[in-house]
């Protein structure tokens, strides 16, 4: 008797299932000649918390693994919480951000969002090295999210105009994946891990045991003490 179709959707979802327990890197995940590369993505000039000039495709993506997020300071709503999640995400990955994986945020609103207002923001979710806080024209930051599939339009369930997600890229494998960026913290960990595959270390990761406890939100700090308005 030939095995059925359904045996082998079974059977390869238990190789897949099996793969990324085992945090090994699909076989699919380094295309060669990947598109998403520097014809793909705008090589516009973006500004840090700090001041610093630099290059979207060039500087922040080109041969690095990234976790990315649209924000605004002044959001109420889903931005501080999402921050807060990537804080503790940082937090449990310790001293690999800035050297396996980088972190952007990047403001929806450069009007209001200076790099003095995002460096006043980074501090309050404890953004360490490795986490870069971004603006720039509007234009160009809205054609990067385009880019990264991050842009959307406002409507009833989504207030802000952007969706509350998280896009995680490997530049040199092409890897790309929107996730949501109001998951769990450990889940999130165990995701970038996953889809990285080897681009995080996972001999030397930290036990879930050392991630603050979730019971207090960054987020809900920062909504009881919002920014001050000399800094806006």
């Amino acid at each position: 008797m030939q095995p059925t179709r359904s045996w082998h959707v079974a059977a390869l979802a238990g190789l897949v299932l099996t793969a990324l327990m085992a945090g090994l890197e699909p076989a699919w995940a380094a295309p060669t000649g990947s598109p998403w590369g520097a014809d793909y993505f705008p090589n516009v000039p973006l500004i840090t918390q700090d001041g610093q000039t630099v290059k979207f495709y060039d500087d922040l993506l080109k041969g690095k693994a990234v976790a990315i997020e649209l924000i605004y300071t002044s959001c109420t709503d889903t931005c501080p919480l999402e921050t807060a999640r990537l804080s503790q995400v940082q937090r449990i990955l310790g001293d690999r951000v800035g050297k396996e994986i980088f972190f952007y945020s990047i403001t929806i609103d450069p009007a209001r969002d200076t790099p003095k207002v995002l460096k006043a923001y980074a501090k309050k979710f404890h953004a360490g090295p490795g986490w870069l806080f971004l603006t720039g024209k509007k234009a160009d930051i809205d054609l990067i999210s385009k880019k990264l599939g991050l842009s959307s339009l406002t409507d009833a369930d989504n207030r802000d105009g952007h969706q509350p997600s998280l896009m995680l890229g490997h530049e040199p494998t092409g890897q790309w994946m929107r996730t949501s960026a109001l998951d769990n913290p450990r889940f999130l960990v165990v995701t970038i891990s996953n889809f990285l595959g080897r681009g995080i270390d996972r001999t030397t990761r930290k036990g879930y045991a050392e991630a603050r406890p979730l019971t207090v939100d960054e987020a809900q700090r920062v909504l009881r003490h919002p920014l001050e308005p000399g800094l806006r």
